[in-house]
């Protein structure tokens, strides 16, 4: 048959990690080489990949492939893969073709980084299916120092299978994508990144493999062998050397020949830069944004019944006031009274109140634990958990409607305020609907507004939030009971204080900055780990892109830590 000028795909990579911050690398690097080849043609019916994290922070990744090579083709003699990083042992790579070794591996001259198998006299002849397996032992430089919300620092990283050439494959692949994190993790440590551009589900299987591994597994049967998927993962960095973790910019290998187009990419350097700053801001104001898109979908009507904290919740205020929400409601109902407030600490009341709600008893679970790091993750499940139960609450209702109607709520609990005779009765009625009141955006400004300067008595729950008040008074243990146990009235000997009305927002609003600076942390990195489970930000999507008589490949990593394995082409 006649031959065909063929490529073979070049390879390139966008890398960008995130430590602290939102920090871009933009390195593009195309590489055109046109060559006479031959007229391949095959379909990849099954496929896995498998990459290992290894304890030195190292990376071992292993590739099996069956080809169904087309009748009219040429042999396939070669595979070509691509390679994670450019820093890879060539002696740790090894291959066989329908078990047995192929006849040698070399630098591929057409996928950089990647290798070559030749298979030698035991090319997968036209009409025939052989099974190619490929170990690539040693790759480094793959892990990345993560900006996560947990208490320790994390390492991270993102893995693109390889994948062929679509002018080479035809047809769907039954593929399986295995991430196998470092022994040594527990089940609840790692997370996992959802992966971009996958036919499959989202959601991986998880488990512990036979070497003691955490590992996240994606397959599909309607998958392609020439598309590009992402998938990520990110653990506690103490599992691996401190040295495996990146913090700078990967070095750039690329041959003089191809200077002009990464010149002409450079000329959006400017424009990139200043896209950065942009980037960041977009990424804080992204974290804070937790409720799933799903909400945003108007439905008909107002949805009724939802708790003052619920409400907050479609509002999306900032998480450490819906905290402090549910701070006072439990302390109100007695369930629980503040015993410190640098570092926060709570007496939990024995036996726990019967009238509360799940997620106040999920919020008194997590204030048990003794560390902060615990009442964090704890707490930021508990916020995780109301989201998703707002969220079903909320299908089928329109979101604008609803928001609307618990603002007309709030406006009128303030007006019964406003319009009370007499400072009492204006405490009364401030008591009676604090938890709608808070709703309010200006809260402690309003509350100021309201109260002046006149001294107003406090409510009678008011000395189990201040501990000032209550610092006094014996206090029971969380495993016995409580002093806060037999109704709202302050323990004999306990007087409450007549204040300034203005100093109840500022009592309310320290509350608030004490639970947010000694439990939540930073405001955006809480509400960042939980969106991450309710409303993931989207991965950027990778592209593949040709010119002239070749072809390109970029991959587009996006998260905490970045590496990809980016090839193309076949033989």
């Amino acid at each position: 048959m006649p031959q065909q000028k063929k490529t073979r795909g070049g390879s390139g990579s966008i890398w960008r990690w995130m430590g602290g911050g939102l920090v871009a690398f933009w390195l593009l690097a195309l590489s055109i080489q046109p060559v006479l080849g031959l007229a391949y043609r095959f379909s990849v019916p099954r496929s896995t990949a498998d990459i290992y994290i290894n304890e030195d922070g190292t990376a071992t990744v292993e590739y099996t492939y069956v080809f169904d090579n087309d009748n009219n083709a040429d042999p396939i003699d070669a595979v070509d893969i691509g390679t994670p990083t450019t820093s890879y042992d060539l002696d740790s790579v090894s291959g066989t073709i329908d078990g047995q070794p192929v006849e040698s591996i070399e630098r591929s001259p057409y996928i950089d980084p990647g290798v070559a198998l030749n298979l030698g006299n035991n090319a997968i002849q036209p009409g025939a299916t052989g099974e190619v397996r490929a170990r690539i032992g040693t790759v480094r430089r793959i892990l990345f120092k993560a900006s996560t919300q947990e208490a320790e620092p994390y390492a991270s990283f993102q893995f693109q299978p390889n994948y062929f050439g679509s002018e080479f494959v035809t047809g769907q692949t039954d593929m399986t994508v295995t991430l196998h994190l470092p022994p040594g993790l527990e089940p609840d440590e790692p997370r996992y990144f959802p992966p971009q551009n996958w036919s499959g589900p989202e959601e991986p299987e998880s488990g512990i493999d036979d070497q003691n591994r955490v590992f996240y597994r994606w397959q599909a049967d309607n998958a392609s062998s020439s598309a590009q998927y992402t998938f990520g993962a990110a653990f506690p960095a103490r599992i691996v050397p401190a040295s495996a973790l990146l913090t700078e910019t990967p070095r750039l290998n690329f041959d003089w020949e191809n200077l002009c187009p990464i010149l002409f990419c450079l000329g959006f350097a400017g424009f990139i830069g200043m896209s950065i700053y942009g980037g960041i801001v977009g990424d804080r104001k992204r974290k804070l944004q937790y409720l799933p898109p799903r909400v945003a979908v108007e439905g008909n009507g107002i949805k009724r019944g939802l708790t003052a904290v619920e409400a907050s919740i479609l509002m999306e205020q900032p998480m450490d006031k819906i905290l402090t929400m549910i701070l006072f409601s439990v302390v109100k109902k007695g369930a629980a009274r503040v015993v410190s407030r640098d570092p926060m600490k709570l007496e939990i009341t024995q036996p726990v109140p019967e009238d509360l709600r799940s997620y106040e008893t999920d919020f008194l679970a997590a204030m048990s634990n003794e560390t902060p790091a615990a009442q964090r993750r704890e707490l930021q499940d508990m916020m995780t958990n109301l989201i998703k139960g707002v969220s079903e609450k909320m299908r089928g209702f329109s979101r604008k409607e609803t928001i609307a109607y618990y603002q007309d709520i709030t406006n009128k609990a303030w007006q019964q305020v406003e319009q009370a005779d007499t400072p009492e009765m204006k405490m009364q009625m401030f008591d009676d609907a604090m938890d709608w009141t808070m709703l309010d955006r200006r809260f402690d400004d309003r509350t100021r507004d309201v109260f002046g300067p006149r001294p107003v008595m406090m409510p009678t729950w008011w000395w189990r939030y201040d501990p000032t008040i209550g610092g006094g008074i014996p206090r029971g243990t969380t495993s016995g009971p409580s002093v806060s146990t037999g109704g709202n009235q302050p323990p004999q000997g306990v007087s409450l204080p007549s204040l300034p009305g203005s100093d109840i927002a500022a009592s309310m609003v320290t509350g608030m900055q004490s639970f947010s600076g000694n439990v939540i942390g930073d405001l955006t990195a809480f509400t960042g780990g939980v969106t991450n489970k309710t409303n993931p930000v989207p991965k950027t999507t990778s592209t593949r892109s040709g010119g002239g008589g070749g072809r390109s490949c970029a991959c587009a990593c996006a998260c905490a830590g970045c590496a990809c394995a980016c090839a193309g082409g076949g033989r």
